[in-house]
This record gives structure tokens, C-alpha cells and sequence, in this order.
């Protein structure tokens, strides 16, 4: 972990706006994503964006994104992140940007569903009889599957191109507990298989009008070293998680776990959390982007998302202190006008600082950084812990 020499700051705010990338990556036609940019398509999309204060910071210069002009003295640091490991999925991102770079991507099943003797071994140790197995839109599979479910019992079992065991269950048919429990039993099941997430996806209501529910859980295989929250939380950091950051890193590293109803409560709690916190980080995802949004392939919701974020940017950054870094990114994209299909586009992701060093008009190009550790790697530095993957950005102002 080397680096420039920067200032050190008593509090980090680490923002992940989930899914929101800035442009395909030079590989991305090997998996089938030329083309994407999920923050460029959808306000063009949608014929522009209103984003003042992220474009004040830069977000403008990253890519050609209407509504939001580039600016030759923004008041922000800004660059592009590409992701170094194998994968565009949520586990793959965040455990880079917390500094531990993959060599081989995670198993997926998208052609051939899960082995016959995992599904026994998880019928059988569950007590679930299941139904699906194959490639699905979460949405789709639930509107299809979802009478039959609730008639027999049997859980929804599906994937798609991310490494990920989905299980969904009617909220009334199978209790959250139970639900839980099985995701335990497939995440014992699918650690030999390297299989990233195991997801619960409950949801209510009626055939026609199935919807999926905030008590969604992820269950991760555990990293397969140290990230920086856990060389934070071991050097006695406290490490705040707000949504789904502590199910990404199986709870490891997270000193106090805040669960989240989506992007508007997610930033609610985070202003919270930044005021409650004297020292260390608040890490949050805003998972809307990519669960409600992108996947559904909604560019008008995505747009809605970007503006209410960019809106409460500048009570966030209050709330964090004069004392105060804030790092703003993603963990990949999913392009909401994508036609191609509905799963995650391999995308550079954006790269935002800020800090009360930075004077007005100074922002900085911070380029195209080679991995997304190197945001664990200012982290690490920023706290005296260390080392991981990555190299620490130079953000002084």
C-alpha cells in the first residue's frame, strides 16, 4: 500500500450509489456489454438530469452525461475506477474496493442451474422442496412461479449472470425465519463451489401483483483475506455498515450493522449515523439503483434516484463535519436501457472526493485508476492500517 501523502481525517463517509457506472470498460464485450453507461444512458434516456451539486464535484467530467456539463474548476476531485478483478457483481466490486482483488471469478450457473446434489442436499437438509433452478428475472420467475409457491410451499430457487443462489418466498407462505434458515443451509452448501451470495428474496401480495420486500438478505461467502474494515475494526475503528455492507462482508469488519428500506431511509440513516459518529467510517450502499431500478430496466426510476441522492449530497456532507472525507463510487453498472438483458453491465465506475481542503474551484483529475482497491488502499492509509491491494489516491486539496 503506497502512496502520496495525505491529510488525515477523523471521519470517512464512503458512498457506494450501487450499479451506477460510467461507461463500458474495454472488456466489456466479453460479457456482452458493449455499449453501457449506465449514467450517460439513462439521462439521455430520460433528456436530462438535474444533479447541481454532484456536478459541482465533478461528476459531469466523467462521462457525457445531459443535464450535467462537464467543468474546467470543479469544486471536487473526480476520476474513473476500473475493476481489476474478473466480474461485475455486487461481491466482486465492493470486496475490490476494500482491498482484496480477485485472480478467478466466481462459479456462476446461468446454463445450467445448480448441480443435481446440491439441489438434493439442499432440499433435503432445508426441508424445502423447491421449484426453478435456471436463469431468471427475479421479477419475472416470481409473477410466474409465485401461484404455485403459495399453493405448495415450495421455494423459488433461481440465478443469474452474477455468482449469486437467489431463494424468493411469499412472506405469508414461508416465514422470514424460515426463509433465513434455508439461505444458511445453501450458503454451507455452495462455499466448496465458490458461489458468491446466497439471497433471500421475500415478497408479498397477489398473483398480478407480486412485489419484493426491504427484507431482502444477502448471505456472502466470507472474504478470502483481510479487507480494510477488518484491519479498521481490529486497530479499534468503528466500522458503521448502512444496507447491505454487512452482508457483502458476511458480517466481518462491521463494527455496527444499520439496516435499510431502500435509498431514501439508506440516507436518512447515513445523515444519522455521520452525526452519531466522533471517528471512523460510515460505509453505505444505496441498493435501489440496482434492485429497483436497474434490473427492471426503469431509466425514469434510475433518473428519480440519481437527483434524490444528488439532492441530499449537501445535508450528508454537513452532517459529516468540517473533519471530515467523503469517496463517492460504485461497485458496477447495470445500464437501465440495456436491451441485451436485465443482469449487471461491466462498466468503469465514478471516482468522487471530497473534503473541506479542496477549495472552491481546485478539483482535481484523478484519472482512470487501475483498480477500485485503490479506494481501500486512501482508507487504510487515511486510519494507519494496512496494508491491502491498491494504491492510496492522492486527494490532498
Amino acid at each position: 500500500m503506497n502512496g502520496p501523502s495525505n491529510p488525515h481525517f477523523r471521519k470517512i463517509f464512503w458512498l457506494v450509489l450501487d450499479s451506477v457506472g460510467v461507461g463500458a470498460m474495454p472488456d466489456a464485450a466479453r460479457y456482452g456489454d458493449a455499449g453501457a453507461n449506465t449514467l450517460g444512458n439513462t439521462a439521455r434516456a430520460v433528456g436530462g438530469l438535474r444533479m447541481p451539486h454532484l456536478g459541482r464535484l465533478g461528476l459531469g467530467n466523467l462521462t457525457d452525461v445531459a443535464g450535467v456539463p462537464p467543468l474546467s474548476a470543479p469544486d471536487g476531485h473526480f476520476g474513473r475506477m476500473a475493476e481489476a478483478s474478473p466480474g461485475k457483481d455486487t461481491t466482486t466490486g465492493h470486496w475490490e474496493m476494500a482491498g482484496v482483488i480477485l485472480e478467478h471469478a466466481f462459479a456462476t450457473y446461468t446454463d445450467t442451474g445448480f448441480p443435481s446434489h446440491v439441489m438434493d442436499a439442499f432440499a433435503r437438509e432445508s426441508g424445502f422442496a423447491w421449484m426453478g433452478n435456471h436463469a431468471a428475472s427475479g421479477t419475472e420467475i416470481i409473477e410466474r412461479l409465485g401461484p404455485e409457491h403459495q399453493r405448495t410451499g415450495a421455494l423459488i430457487v433461481y440465478t443469474s449472470a452474477d455468482s449469486v443462489f437467489q431463494i424468493a418466498a411469499h412472506e405469508d407462505t414461508v416465514s422470514l425465519e424460515r426463509l433465513y434458515a434455508a439461505c444458511r443451509v445453501a450458503r454451507r452448501l455452495l462455499d466448496p463451489l465458490h458461489v458468491a451470495r446466497v439471497i433471500a428474496r421475500p415478497f408479498v401480495g397477489v398473483p398480478g401483483a407480486y412485489r419484493r420486500t426491504y427484507n431482502r438478505r444477502d448471505f456472502s461467502m466470507l472474504p478470502t483475506r483481510p479487507t480494510v474494515l477488518d484491519l479498521l475494526a481490529d486497530s479499534g475503528v468503528p466500522v458503521v455498515g448502512v444496507g447491505k455492507i454487512h452482508d457483502i462482508f458476511a458480517g466481518r469488519g462491521v463494527t455496527a450493522d444499520i439496516h435499510t428500506e431502500g435509498n431514501t431511509d439508506g440516507l436518512r440513516r447515513s445523515e444519522q449515523a455521520l452525526r452519531d459518529l466522533d471517528r471512523g467510517l460510515v460505509f453505505t450502499n444505496l441498493v435501489d439503483f440496482d434492485m429497483t431500478y436497474g434490473h427492471r430496466r426503469d431509466p425514469v426510476g434510475y433518473a428519480r434516484a440519481l437527483e434524490e441522492v444528488d439532492a441530499f449530497l449537501p445535508r450528508l456532507i454537513e452532517a459529516a463535519g468540517p473533519d471530515a472525507l467523503t469517496l463517492i463510487c460504485a461497485d458496477h453498472g447495470c445500464d437501465p436501457t440495456a436491451t441485451w438483458s436485465t443482469d449487471h453491465t461491466r462498466e468503469h465506475v465514478p471516482l468522487i472526493v471530497y473534503h473541506g481542503g479542496i477549495a472552491a474551484g481546485r478539483g482535481r483529475d484523478l484519472g482512470v485508476r487501475p483498480t477500485f482497491a485503490d479506494l481501500g488502499a486512501t482508507v487504510a492509509a487515511n486510519f494507519g492500517v494496512g496494508p491491502v491491494d491498491g494504491r492510496a489516491i492522492d486527494i490532498a486539496g
